[in-house]
């Protein structure tokens, strides 16, 4: 269950954009985010050297997906050294260890092992690491402590701008289902924090229209190449929730053609997002 929290940031410089430091102010557990490019101020920040499990987010070229890397250290800004020579994609970092420097090498890889299962599993972000993580052996009262932790982290990561284990869907009983429909195409969605969420099993027409436009065009082959729409029967099929930074793109990757999707997404009742949401 969702409740209020109160977080803490903490701006080591005073620039919102640049380093910072968030903590549920009455748990172990804490996070540091920085900008690549501020590698040398952060290498001061005792916290950054200490055993925990950290996060590389970027983008794919073609900038479709945000791309993360999930990673332990001992020393966890050793590593992203190492990551800083090696990795192109990545702008941003977020550390997250304890307050007090209590992870050990184990529990470090414990975490990393569980943030990367459930970063596949929730399929927000596309994972940079080349194979899976090999969960240790740990007694079973550590384990739940760390899913505790874990916990936090999700909470720290999503504040901080990075909502990697969140759930596509929202999780209360508000939700208003709309829908959009044309042709042989049909598919339901809700409207979240992130966007507009068409649900899997979503029907597109298979051809866009000649003034589709390239952008639609080359949203719509993203979506093939990344498996997120099959052919099926004529159509193409969401494989899975798909999140679309507006309406007006869910609405043109499903009806193959430039649209208004205020205007195109209707509720039950006929009424349009753009009546209930703008009006």
């Amino acid at each position: 269950m969702s409740r209020p929290q109160t977080i803490q940031i903490f701006l080591p410089d005073g620039q919102p954009t640049s380093i910072r430091e968030a903590e549920i102010t009455n748990r172990l557990v804490k996070a540091i985010l920085f900008p690549r490019n501020k590698m040398q101020e952060v290498a001061k920040r005792e916290m950054v050297h200490y055993t925990g499990v950290y996060f590389l987010f970027g983008n794919t070229e073609d900038g479709s997906k945000p791309l993360v890397y999930i990673g332990e250290g001992e020393d966890c800004f050793k590593r992203i050294q190492s990551h800083n020579r090696k990795k192109d994609f990545w702008t941003h970092c977020i550390i997250v260890t304890t307050k007090t420097d209590e992870y050990t090498k184990t529990d470090g890889k414990f975490l990393e092992h569980y943030c990367l299962d459930k970063a596949q599993e929730f399929g927000r972000y596309s994972t940079d690491n080349d194979t899976g993580s090999k969960k240790p052996s740990l007694p079973e009262s550590r384990e739940y402590d760390l899913l505790d932790n874990f916990d936090t982290l999700k909470i720290l990561l999503a504040t901080l701008g990075y909502p990697l284990f969140e759930s596509k869907r929202k999780t209360n009983n508000t939700k208003e289902t709309f829908i959009c429909k044309g042709k042989k195409a049909y598919a339901e969605g809700e409207m979240t924090d992130d966007g507009l969420v068409v649900y899997k099993g979503g029907k597109c027409n298979l051809e866009e229209t000649p003034t589709a436009g390239k952008w639609i065009i080359g949203m719509r082959s993203k979506l093939i190449e990344d498996q997120i729409l099959k052919e099926e029967n004529g159509l193409l099929v969401f494989q899975t929730d798909h999140i679309f930074n507006s309406p007006s793109a869910a609405a043109g990757a499903i009806l193959a053609r430039r649209a208004n999707g205020w205007k195109e997404w209707k509720d039950k009742a006929g009424k349009t997002i753009d009546e209930l949401k703008r009006k």
